[in-house]
């Protein structure tokens, strides 16, 4: 069946950075909007920020050591539960060399690269450079190459200053709506989904017609 594609179709996807379940979530969804797209759709992903862990450190710290904290014996059982749920999904998830680290200068990143038609790209290289690389998502030096990579233009110093006040205000609205944890999508069929759901429930709340108006 021919697909719609007079419309473009609006996904808003809430996640944090050093979010395992928001990496999944990210790369199921990326596929099945690259199927959709195949097939003729217009899908504009747009990413809204969240910190699970506002208090995290800007300089960072091992994620093991964060992970002994807060789960105690059942670290490890945890750990080697994701890297294998990962590795289905073809992601390398290399909990033991991640930084555990604030996510503001990442989010702040992410939106620039979003303002220019490259957040999804962005969003992609981010999750894999914590996740996959070890490198520390915080450093500013580590952003700057992250976004040559990616093609994405830095702001001037006061711009900087602009984003971060713009970077504040958003996450101050996004918790005004309600949401207390992530992986969040918010579609235009007036859908939410919330959680690491399947690349075909993904698919098929994209397959659905938005809402008129």
């Amino acid at each position: 069946m021919p697909s719609d594609t007079s419309a473009t179709r609006r996904v808003e996807f809430v996640l944090d950075l050093i979010c395992v379940h928001s990496y999944l979530a990210f790369t199921r969804l990326e596929r099945a909007v690259e199927r959709r797209r195949a097939d003729g759709a217009r899908i504009e992903v747009t990413f809204l920020p969240f910190r699970i862990a506002p208090d995290a450190p800007a300089q960072g710290e091992p994620l093991s050591d964060r992970h002994r904290r807060d789960f105690g014996a059942e670290a490890e059982r945890m750990v080697e539960h994701m890297a294998a749920v990962g590795a289905r999904e073809g992601l390398e998830l290399n909990f033991d060399r991640a930084v555990f680290v604030n996510t503001f200068r990442a989010h702040r990143l992410l939106a620039a690269a979003g303002g220019q038609g490259r957040g999804e790209q962005m969003a992609e290289r981010l999750f894999r450079a914590y996740f996959s690389d070890g490198l520390n998502i915080g450093d500013p030096d580590t952003l700057d190459r992250l976004a040559a990579e990616t093609g994405v233009t830095l702001v001037t110093t006061g711009d900087d200053e602009q984003a971060g006040r713009e970077l504040t205000a958003e996450l101050a609205r996004v918790r005004g709506l309600g949401v207390r944890q992530v992986p969040l999508i918010r579609l235009d069929t007036g859908a939410t989904l919330s959680g690491a759901q399947s690349e075909e429930i993904y698919l098929q709340a994209l397959s659905r017609p938005a809402l008129a108006g």
